[in-house]
């Protein structure tokens, strides 16, 4: 008998049956409630003819609801799918086709959505609503199971089978499905188990539970966590709902934690239930990192991983990060943490070779919690995944004590003159000035240098700021051939459905027309 993602949850329903787990703007279901709704979902997904390891996706935004779905189909032993209610038409069509997912659920709002996916994905055989009746559909979640028993049920399927099947960023191109089996699920839970040391968390889902906070959320429901459900991210929402359900963890990527910041009321909330603010899924500036730790207390932590490695190949914790700060060691402040008790981490060269502690290279990761590979995609797998080590693009060294310290995207570096430049040494710069939300820095074309460095600059509303304030803040602390040649302002960077900046698309301005990759 093999022990599958479902089993952890169950386990923390019997820490507290009546224990508030999901929490919305209609109200609270207790442990017992939602477990005996997945029942009720697992039970009509067979009586359906929906066969364990079919692929299941759910199309929502945060909502209740939603997550009794994904734990519902995940107790039938069909795999997850998560799809960002922010993607496009197109975007979802490709997904949920290259996926070969079986069965949607999805809220009334995207009824209309539905309806063209139903043409272009031939695949697609069986779509709920899980609210209210949306119009073309006959029932709504609740009609399909009247009659359906609650009985107990969890489907056995072996563990190296799918548990999720979630999709890359897209960030550098299109996205590829990364398959994680139950098997790896239950190591990315033990890191977890590991790290976190607290009884009875509230856990607040601000960002997309189809991402970092939904993984964060299966993962702390082995310890009976209730989890407060926000539609979406809104910084006076995220601030309210600390105090008033007395949060004890909050997962945010940094783009969001700096609208937190910029909120004028961020400094007059309560947070002292606060233990574990996590920032992921991109650097943090630095300068932005001490204004948190200045607001928000000695809370903030870091996990560095990614869909294919999980939330925590490295981690940093709170207290270390109170540490670095008080001895004013920002080379440490700046690191993505030390290697999961799970993991190894090298730096390695382009030929593959492992680098001495303090040399430049690609971070490679092996761990049991690592993803299995790239759906349907043998030639990326092998790309990426060498003789048990995932290459994770990231450009680090280890120190001398064994922390990580992520330098770039090793797509991102720039040539410029001979010269390798890092993006996010300059961006972290350029976050220092007080005017700016968010910032980002490319290479364009140039006639003479291969590559000139540019920066994109956005600025917090209402603010003004010259261009010579910038050009003067990086002489002060850059080497000349790093300081940006030019400088632009736009209104918002483009990003993706997480927050993570898309500097394929601000590069493509540039390189357009050049017949160079961008």
């Amino acid at each position: 008998m093999s022990i599958n993602l479902i089993n952890f949850f169950d386990k923390g329903v019997e820490i507290d049956p009546d224990r508030a787990c999901l929490v919305g703007e209609h109200g609270a279901r207790s442990y017992r409630q939602a477990q005996q709704m997945s029942c009720r979902i697992a039970h009509a997904l067979v009586r359906d003819g929906v066969t364990p390891k079919s692929h299941v996706a759910v199309l929502s935004h945060n909502a209740p609801r939603a997550f009794e779905c994904v734990l519902g189909l995940v107790r039938a032993g069909c795999a997850w799918v998560p799809i960002n209610a922010r993607n496009t038409l197109d975007e979802t069509a490709y997904i949920l086709n290259m996926t070969d997912t079986d069965a949607l659920f999805f809220a009334a709002e995207f009824a209309g959505t539905v309806q063209q996916l139903r043409q272009c994905c031939p695949r697609l055989k069986q779509t709920i609503c899980i609210d209210a009746q949306a119009p073309g559909y006959a029932s709504s979640l609740d009609a399909w199971l009247a009659g359906v028993s609650d009985e107990f049920i969890a489907v056995e399927v072996p563990g190296d089978s799918i548990a999720t099947l979630s999709c890359t960023g897209g960030t550098t191109g299109k996205p590829k499905g990364v398959v994680a089996t139950h098997r790896v699920w239950a190591y990315r839970i033990a890191e977890t188990l590991l790290r976190v040391k607290i009884d009875h968390p509230v856990n607040l889902i601000a960002a997309p539970m189809t991402h970092a906070a939904g993984a964060g959320a299966l993962e702390l429901m082995t310890m009976g966590a209730t989890h407060v459900i926000l539609p979406r991210f809104d910084p006076e929402i995220v601030v309210q709902a600390i105090g008033e359900h007395g949060v004890t963890h909050l997962f945010l990527p940094p783009t969001a934690i700096y609208r937190l910041l910029a909120y004028p009321g961020v400094r007059g909330a309560n947070y002292q239930s606060l233990r574990y603010f996590t920032y992921a899924a991109a650097p943090m500036s630095l300068a932005r990192l001490k204004e948190a730790m200045d607001v928000f207390g000695p809370v903030m932590c870091q996990g560095y991983g990614g869909t294919e490695l999980g939330t925590s190949a490295c981690w940093f914790s709170p207290q270390e990060h109170v540490k670095a700060l008080a001895i004013g060691d920002e080379t440490r402040l700046g690191s993505c943490g030390y290697p999961s008790p799970l993991a190894r981490i090298e730096i390695i060269d382009d030929a593959g070779r492992v680098l001495p502690r303090g040399e430049s290279g690609e971070i490679v990761v092996r761990s049991y919690a690592n993803a299995n590979g790239y759906y349907n995609s043998e030639e990326e797998t092998r790309r990426s995944f060498v003789n048990g080590w995932f290459h994770t693009g990231d450009l680090g060294v280890k120190d001398a004590t064994g922390w990580v310290h992520i330098t770039d995207r090793k797509k991102d570096m720039i040539k410029s003159g001979g010269f390798n430049v890092y993006p996010s040494e300059i961006e972290q710069v350029l976050t220092m000035h007080t005017s700016v939300q968010d910032c980002a820095v490319i290479g364009v074309p140039h006639a003479d240098w291969g590559e000139a460095v540019k920066a994109i600059i956005e600025l917090k509303p209402g603010m003004q700021a010259a261009e010579a304030e910038f050009e003067k803040l990086c002489r002060a602390r850059l080497a000349g051939y790093k300081i940006p040649k030019s400088f632009e302002f736009w209104p918002q960077i483009p990003r993706s459905p997480v927050g993570k900046v898309l500097k394929r698309e601000i590069r493509a301005r540039y390189w357009q027309g050049t017949g160079k990759r961008i």
